[in-house]
């Protein structure tokens, strides 16, 4: 979010940022990670619980973590109406900022800049580009291939379903071990029916985007090791079948290849996380973690030690199967 908060302020959103972190905390890190948009603190977690944000999966019992949300995003339009969420049930997996600004705007725009693959024949183009993260894999941040269709005036591709005997539009993504695709994002289709054929048709039109969200994980791109190598291959196999509004062309396969750049993932300045060959931060976040621990204890002394009891009960349980 940072480092694309120019796209945001380009595009006219304002960006929000809400935990259960105190305000010096969040002073602290803006100033020393460059944020330049609006933390809020929410430390009884408070609205966190009115959004129904909060992580379920953490009970008292955990002591520091519990009150902490999902990790998640709300897209509102100017009148405050929620047009778009994107929501994951662990803090590793984020949407690309570009994806947020697209449902923000209600389109995909791709970056001039970004990894692409060109294919024009038969009059019809169809480009392959990596959206989001200026065209770089990170571990767990949604990236989406989009493949972008240029369609003459009076020329349309299937959607599913289609009648037997006709093809629908496919896409695959190939790539390296660890590269984990998502089910294809498309617009709605319209109806067409060929009076010559007597078929009924989804069909897009014009200029059609077609995205495949993906991610690296740890296999590929890992928080707990130097990158293997800087760039890895992806091959993208478009499957389509072309029509006139009088009959059907025959189907046919494009391939495409990007070279698409990795890299490292931002880690707190931790000691658990730094030594990696990450990108560390420039924040020391033991301060903090010292404050949440004491504000904690404050608001429940019991609760530490309850803490202490269930972590040495998970231990010894743990020596016991092993």
């Amino acid at each position: 979010m940072r480092d694309a908060f120019a796209k945001f302020e380009a595009a006219g959103i304002k960006l929000y940022a809400l935990s259960y972190d105190d305000q010096e905390t969040l002073t602290e890190f803006a100033e020393k990670q460059g944020v330049q948009y609006t933390l809020l603190s929410d430390t009884d977690s408070r609205v966190i619980k009115q959004y129904g944000l909060l992580n379920q999966q953490l009970s008292k019992e955990d002591a520091f973590l519990y009150g902490i949300p999902y990790p998640g995003v709300y897209v509102c339009d100017e009148n405050g109406t929620v047009v778009s969420k994107f929501f994951h049930d662990s803090y590793k997996k984020r949407e690309s900022p570009e994806i947020l600004i697209d449902a923000a705007l209600g389109r995909i725009t791709i970056d001039e800049t970004a990894p692409q693959a060109v294919s024009s024949d038969d009059g019809i183009r169809i480009m392959a580009a990596l959206h989001g993260g200026n065209g770089s894999l990170r571990q767990g941040i949604v990236r989406q291939l989009v493949t972008t269709f240029e369609l003459p005036d009076g020329l349309h591709i299937y959607g599913e379903p289609v009648p037997q005997g006709l093809t629908a539009t496919e896409i695959r993504v190939e790539g390296p071990d660890g590269l984990v695709t998502l089910p294809i994002e498309a617009p709605p289709t319209t109806p067409l029916h060929l009076k010559a054929l007597g078929i009924d048709l989804n069909v897009w039109s014009g200029t059609v985007n077609l995205a495949i969200p993906l991610y690296p994980v740890g296999e590929l791109v890992s928080e707990c090791r130097p990158i293997d190598e800087r760039e890895v291959e992806l091959s993208v196999h478009v499957t389509f079948q072309a029509c006139t509004n009088e009959t059907c062309l025959l189907p046919e396969t494009r391939s495409l290849t990007l070279r698409v750049a990795l890299e490292e993932v931002d880690v707190p300045n931790l000691p658990i996380h730094t030594g990696h060959g990450q990108r560390e931060g420039s924040y020391d976040s033991t301060p903090a973690m010292k404050r949440l621990i004491w504000r904690k204890i404050r608001k429940n002394p019991l609760r530490l030690l309850q803490f202490i009891w269930n972590r040495k009960r998970m231990e010894r349980r743990s020596k016991r199967e092993s």
